[in-house]
């Protein structure tokens, strides 16, 4: 999912503390694909209730949001909306691997293969339920969602650069083409984690990625910098066959417009023109309201425990931390700066 910028742009690593006080868009859709491939079983099967309703997502939001209300981390969520015509073979693509992965996962539980848990992960998806669940939540949690008009990571982006958030939070380096100022990955999925099919752990930890740092460094525009995410593969085009992102960055600087480009390639983009006025005015709002509210106990209780089969005593430990760090935060901010 999203532009592959991981060889280009410069990346800080932090502390997850040091986010403390920041309100960080969170790109949901981007956050609840990594709840859903993360939080599973040793097989690979997904966390379920005892209706056999997938909860590996509200696992996510319960635990780990509550970790960044802890930490004085001020969450806004950002959802999808509609999505642009530019991303319908994207979708239909997306959606024939998840199926083949399906396939291939349950042919991998029969033969008991070590490769199950990787064609799991390949199968995730993000249904309507998942979503609306989502969103109930982080309703009854207090923390602020948003469903953007299009993009949420165009939205997130955009209010960053207008000042309503200090940083797009995603895995992907899609915001910086949208042009958000500052970016941070990991943010949702700090802490050891094992590598994949291997038995090795490692210390993930948040990742600041500015884009006045990325254009200067690699001496580009921004809108150079969306040409190159272009030639790589965005959620709106695959890119061109055998051209990554280093390949990009040398091809946009030797030649004068993406024509030139092309001809050396003796290649094209179906929709270059449209695809990079998207990037550059993609549909955005500034009719929403953010506010952090406080906890609902009870209704986040009878979500989780009676609706979806969730443990009583670890869903009232961790209702009791986040009541905790929110009355915190007010004492520290003042209320206002809070509620």
């Amino acid at each position: 999912m999203g532009v592959d910028l991981t060889d280009l742009a410069p990346k800080h690593e932090i502390e997850l503390k040091e986010l403390s006080g920041k309100i960080i868009a969170i790109d949901a859709f981007n956050t609840l694909y990594q709840f859903l491939s993360i939080i599973r079983q040793p097989d690979g099967t997904p966390l379920v209730d005892e209706k056999g309703q997938v909860t590996s997502h509200l696992s996510g939001i319960i635990y780990r949001v509550t970790n960044l209300i802890e930490l004085g981390i001020k969450p806004v969520f950002v959802f999808d909306g509609k999505p642009p015509l530019l991303k319908a073979e994207t979708i239909k693509a997306r959606a024939e691997v998840r199926e083949a992965a399906r396939q291939m996962y349950e042919a991998a539980v029969e033969e008991g293969s070590a490769e199950a848990y990787k064609y799991a992960q390949a199968a995730t998806s993000i249904n309507a339920q998942i979503i609306e669940d989502s969103k109930t939540l982080l309703g009854y949690m207090g923390i602020p969602f948003i469903v953007a008009p299009s993009e949420g990571e165009a939205q997130a982006s955009c209010m960053v650069s207008k000042g309503a958030a200090d940083y797009v939070g995603s895995q992907d380096y899609d915001s910086l083409l949208f042009g958000a100022p500052r970016m941070v990955r990991n943010v949702t999925i700090t802490g050891r984690r094992k590598v994949p099919r291997r038995n090795i752990y490692v210390d993930v930890k948040p990742e600041i990625v500015e884009l006045k740092e990325t254009l200067e460094t690699l001496d580009i525009t921004r809108e150079q910098l969306i040409d190159i995410g272009i030639l790589v593969g965005t959620d709106f085009n695959p890119g061109i066959y055998k051209v990554g992102p280093k390949t990009a960055l040398k091809l946009v600087k030797k030649h004068k417009n993406m024509q030139e480009v092309f001809g050396e390639l003796e290649q094209t983009i179906e929709n270059y023109e449209e695809i990079k006025e998207f990037f550059l005015h993609p549909p955005v709002t500034d009719d929403y309201h953010i506010a952090w509210g406080r906890p609902e106990p009870a209704k986040i209780k009878h979500f989780l425990c009676d609706e979806h089969s969730f443990s009583q005593d670890r869903v009232e430990k961790v209702v009791e931390r986040l009541e905790k760090a929110v009355v915190e935060t007010g004492k520290q901010k003042t209320l206002s700066a809070w509620f």
